[in-house]
């Protein structure tokens, strides 16, 4: 007896039709567009294929039968799921039933966001062979799955970006994908051809309060005194808040002190941690030029500015450009 081969499994950029398609994974921004990939070409194969959509969490009976029956002319169908993580008993039983005989110029394809529910329908499309294509939307978590994603953005696009400019435009939009990527399209469109700089990245999101915060960190911790006090005011300037500049500070010395005296590669650091790989590397390439008294010294200072903006100082601008030196030159308090 033939055994049914496993159906094939595709990254999120190699979705393709199928006559039934599952996205799976919790990135819902991959996720998202996956689909949109998938509409478009399907509407550029034939501009007169129906798409229906289908909330697989209160689906009731009998849609998903009807959606995707033929029709009277024979034009292609979409029908688009969603919700497939919450599906009604109703649909789990009819989606188990269609799969079993998918219909012809027909696509239906399945958002999973994760988790156990429909569970038996997610098993049976594994297994079915070329009737389904698995497409895999993992979370984007650690810093490198983050530079890769913006690599295959500018190289989609067909634009050139310097690697500093792309360490700047990941870390000014460090939490949210879909700001990542809209940048990306933002800058493309807006640089008409030219090279993207670390200058363009600062032009355009200088002003970004989780961007801003941090180059001023960075810039101290490196030692450069100048810089980081010009960027501190301008960061004052356009309204970043105090505590959040301070908060740079900690998180940056903090990261430096857990990762001082280990041993063993980035990666293996970050899971003893609880941190990122590019977390471990970049804490430990701050550390060049620091001793471990200065260190110390320069998280006390933190701590008494941190008092400072609650309330327990006088004047909160100065307590943060004292900051600003002292962990400017490592820690040693200068008169």
């Amino acid at each position: 007896m033939a055994v049914t081969p496993a159906a094939p499994v595709v990254p999120w950029h190699g979705i393709r039709d199928a006559p039934v398609v599952l996205i799976s994974g919790p990135e819902s921004f991959l996720a998202d567009r996956a689909m949109r990939i998938l509409t478009d070409r399907l509407k550029s194969a034939d501009a007169g294929v129906e798409i229906s959509d289908i909330d697989a969490s209160s689906y009731v009976g009998g849609e998903l039968f009807q959606m995707a029956s033929p029709s009277l002319f024979g034009e292609p169908r979409l029908v688009r799921v969603t919700a497939l993580e919450k599906c009604s008993d109703a649909f789990l039983e009819e989606a188990l039933t269609y799969l079993e005989s998918p219909e012809h110029e027909v696509v239906v394809v399945m958002r999973h966001g994760g988790g156990n529910r429909g569970k038996k329908l997610l098993d049976a499309l594994k297994k079915s062979g070329p009737t389904a294509l698995i497409v895999e939307c993992k979370e984007i978590k650690k810093d490198s799955d983050r530079m890769s994603f913006l690599s295959a953005e500018f190289q989609r696009m067909g634009a050139s970006i310097t690697p500093g400019a792309q360490r700047a435009l990941a870390d000014a939009f460090s939490s949210d994908l879909a700001e990542l990527a809209s940048a990306c399209q933002q800058l493309i469109s807006d640089a008409e051809g030219a090279q993207i700089t670390e200058a363009t990245i600062s032009r355009y999101y200088g002003s970004r309060v989780e961007a801003t915060s941090f180059q001023v960190a960075d810039s101290a911790i490196s030692g450069r005194f100048t810089q980081a006090t010009l960027l501190l005011r301008q960061a004052l300037d356009s309204g970043a808040e105090p505590i959040l500049i301070v908060s740079a500070f900690a998180m940056k010395l903090r990261a430096m002190a857990q990762v001082g005296g280990t041993r063993g590669s980035n990666d293996a650091v970050a899971a003893e941690l609880g941190m990122a790989p590019w977390q471990a590397r970049a804490a430990r390439g701050n550390l060049q030029g620091w001793d471990e008294a200065g260190l110390g010294v320069a998280i006390l200072e933190v701590a008494a500015t941190d008092a400072s903006l609650k309330g327990h100082g006088l004047n909160p601008h100065y307590s943060l450009e004292r900051l600003v030196r002292i962990v400017s030159h490592r820690g040693k308090k200068l008169v």
